[in-house]
C-alpha cells in the first residue's frame, strides 16, 4: 500500500491510474480510523476500481486549539487497517499542513446558503469555512468520481453537496448511514477519549434520540425538544448542549410539522470534555 505525503506523488499516481480508465472514490478523514470510516471504504471499493483514503487532521475546522492538539493521530495504526481491506486497490494519502496550505494555513469563505449558520455552525465559528476550503482542496488534488461521507456529520454532508453544486465541482457525493457501537453510541474518533464512566454513560444519547424518534409521531416539536431538553438536565454526567428538530433539507428549526416534509433530530452533547454529535431521522 503506497502512502503519499506530496501532492505531486498523488497526482501523478492519479494520473498513471487514470490512463487505464480506473473508477476513483474517494474518503476524506482525519485519521484515528474506526470501523464506521471502513465501512466508507467498503462500500467506494464496491463500487470504484480504486480508492483514496486522505488521512489529514485540519487546523482550519477546528476553533478550539486544545482538541486541534489532543486530536489523536494514529497514521501508522491507520494504515494497518486500511490493509485488511485492501493493499493494491488503496492509496493513501497523508499531507502536511504545507502541503495543503502552503505557509497560508486560513481558510477560504463560503456561502453555503445558510445551512453553515444552523447547529454546529452556531456552536463552532469558522467551522464548515475550514470543511468547505480542505474538502475543495482535496477534490481538486485528487478529482475523483464519487466522494463517501458519514450521516452522522448529516450538516457537513449537507454542505458538502451543497459546495459541489455551487462549484460545479464534477464529482458524484455519497451518503452513507452512520455506523453504530453495539450499544447504539455514534462510532467516532474522539470516543476513544472517553474515560470509562463516560464511556458507560453515552449510549443514553442514542437512547434519547430513539425515543425522541417515537414522541415525534404524537407531539409537536416543541414538546419533543423539551422532553429531550429535561431528560439531560436530569443526567448526572452528560451536559446538553443542543438538541433541534429541524428540516431535512433545509436544516432550519422547526416549529410546526408538516406531512410533506423530512425531519431530522440533532444532538451535540459534552460527556466530560469530549463533544459527542449524533442525529436520527424523525420521519
Amino acid at each position: 500500500m503506497e502512502v503519499y505525503n506530496k501532492k505531486e506523488e498523488i497526482t501523478a499516481a492519479i494520473a498513471a491510474l487514470r490512463q487505464i480508465n480506473s473508477n476513483l472514490g474517494m474518503v476524506p478523514t482525519m485519521g484515528a480510523l474506526h470501523e464506521g470510516h471502513l465501512q466508507l471504504v467498503k462500500r467506494a471499493l464496491k463500487e470504484n476500481d480504486k480508492v483514496v483514503v486522505s488521512i489529514f487532521v485540519n487546523p482550519t475546522q477546528f476553533n478550539n486549539n486544545d482538541d486541534l492538539e489532543k486530536y489523536p493521530r494514529t497514521l501508522n495504526a491507520d494504515v494497518s487497517l486500511l490493509k485488511t481491506l485492501s493493499e493494491s486497490d488503496i492509496l493513501v494519502y497523508a499531507p502536511t499542513v504545507e502541503d495543503i496550505y502552503e505557509g497560508n494555513t486560513v481558510s477560504e469563505s463560503f456561502d453555503f446558503d445558510g445551512l453553515e449558520l444552523e447547529m454546529e455552525g452556531k456552536f463552532r465559528h469558522g467551522h464548515f469555512d475550514g470543511v468547505g476550503t480542505i474538502v475543495k482542496r482535496f477534490f481538486e488534488i485528487i478529482a475523483p468520481d464519487r466522494a463517501y461521507f458519514g450521516e452522522k456529520d448529516f450538516q457537513q454532508l449537507a454542505i458538502i453537496k451543497k459546495l459541489v453544486e455551487k462549484h460545479s465541482i464534477p464529482v458524484k457525493i455519497v451518503g452513507c448511514a452512520i455506523y453504530r457501537e453495539a450499544n447504539g453510541l455514534a462510532m467516532s474518533s474522539r470516543n476513544t477519549r472517553l474515560k470509562p464512566k463516560y464511556k458507560d454513560a453515552a449510549p443514553f444519547i442514542y437512547k434519547t434520540l430513539k425515543s425522541a424518534q417515537a414522541h415525534f409521531g404524537t407531539k409537536s416539536a416543541t414538546l419533543v425538544t423539551q422532553w429531550v431538553t429535561k431528560a439531560f438536565a436530569e443526567h448526572n454526567l452528560l451536559k446538553l448542549e443542543y438538541f433541534i428538530i429541524a428540516d431535512a433539507e433545509t436544516l432550519k428549526p422547526v416549529y410546526r410539522k408538516s406531512d410533506k416534509k423530512k425531519y431530522r433530530a440533532f444532538i451535540a452533547v459534552y460527556a466530560d470534555d469530549i463533544r459527542l454529535i449524533d442525529n436520527i431521522a424523525l420521519n
